[in-house]
């Protein structure tokens, strides 16, 4: 079996991550291909909506610090095994579509950098959330903390990182951390992405390019593509699809494009 599966039902794509006897933990060759399953997702018109999720009742433990000495033995090894994490995160926050992430049991370290990238967050009330950096002595990644900070503001940021301690569901919609809670997550999030399933692609494609450009912090957000999206969807046909249905007093029918 591989360590990531892809399965499909109806428009909604599931990614798990498939290694439940070591809680999920990523092998270098995992985040490679992750971000290469969600570029090939993105790209996919017949693809509404992601869930990304692990197998064996939690979602990742992060990354497998047991290949460390291997893999990551030193700041330059570290740099490109950093970049491959950060690429992955990109691609999961690059995927035009609507990204849910499912967390249940353990989702620290690497696994949260994964949910972080994330459209939405959906815990299980058990859920255990956390970024144990500061007990390995690794510095979280940039990209990584601008969106942590994204999420929960400078202060809750701070004391997640500096305490490197774990929060279950509830704590951490609290904070804004997650969500949405739940006693099945991954129901919870094919139920809501099947809903924003019938609402025009390129309008859920363009706000998220904007919002995750802006909530970046500055001279993230490219602007001539943002405003090449606004303009695509001006001239589309889902456009006049949606004035029409409106006019019809119907539900418009969108094949983004």
């Amino acid at each position: 079996m591989a360590d990531v599966e892809v399965t499909h039902e109806e428009a909604i794509a599931t990614v798990m991550l498939n290694r439940p006897a070591s809680r999920n933990a990523m092998t270098s060759a995992m985040w490679r291909d992750v971000g290469r399953i969600f570029r090939v997702l993105g790209s996919d018109p017949g693809v509404r909506g992601i869930i990304l999720t692990g197998a064996g009742q939690n979602f990742s433990v992060g990354a497998d610090v047991s290949e460390f000495a291997a893999v990551r033995a030193d700041a330059t090894a570290a740099k490109a095994y950093e970049n491959d994490v950060d690429a992955c995160a990109d691609a999961i926050a690059a995927a035009p579509q609507p990204v849910i992430a499912a967390l249940d049991g353990y989702c620290l370290g690497g696994g949260c950098h994964m949910s972080l990238a994330a459209d939405f967050r959906f815990a299980a009330p058990r859920a255990q959330i956390g970024i144990p950096s500061a007990k390995l002595s690794i510095v979280y990644g940039v990209r990584s903390t601008q969106r942590l900070l994204a999420l929960v503001g400078l202060t809750q940021a701070k004391r997640i990182l500096y305490g490197a301690e774990r929060i279950d569901g509830h704590a951490a919609e609290t904070i804004g951390l997650v969500d949405q809670v739940g006693a099945d997550p991954l129901s919870d999030a094919g139920l809501y992405l099947r809903r924003l399933a019938r609402n025009a692609p390129l309008s859920i494609g363009g706000a998220k390019t904007i919002l995750n450009g802006l909530s970046m912090g500055p001279g993230v957000l490219d602007q001539a593509r943002a405003d090449g999206l606004i303009d695509a969807a001006a001239d589309s046909a889902d456009y006049a699809e949606g004035r029409q249905a409106f006019a019809d007093k119907r539900a418009p029918h969108f094949k983004g494009r």
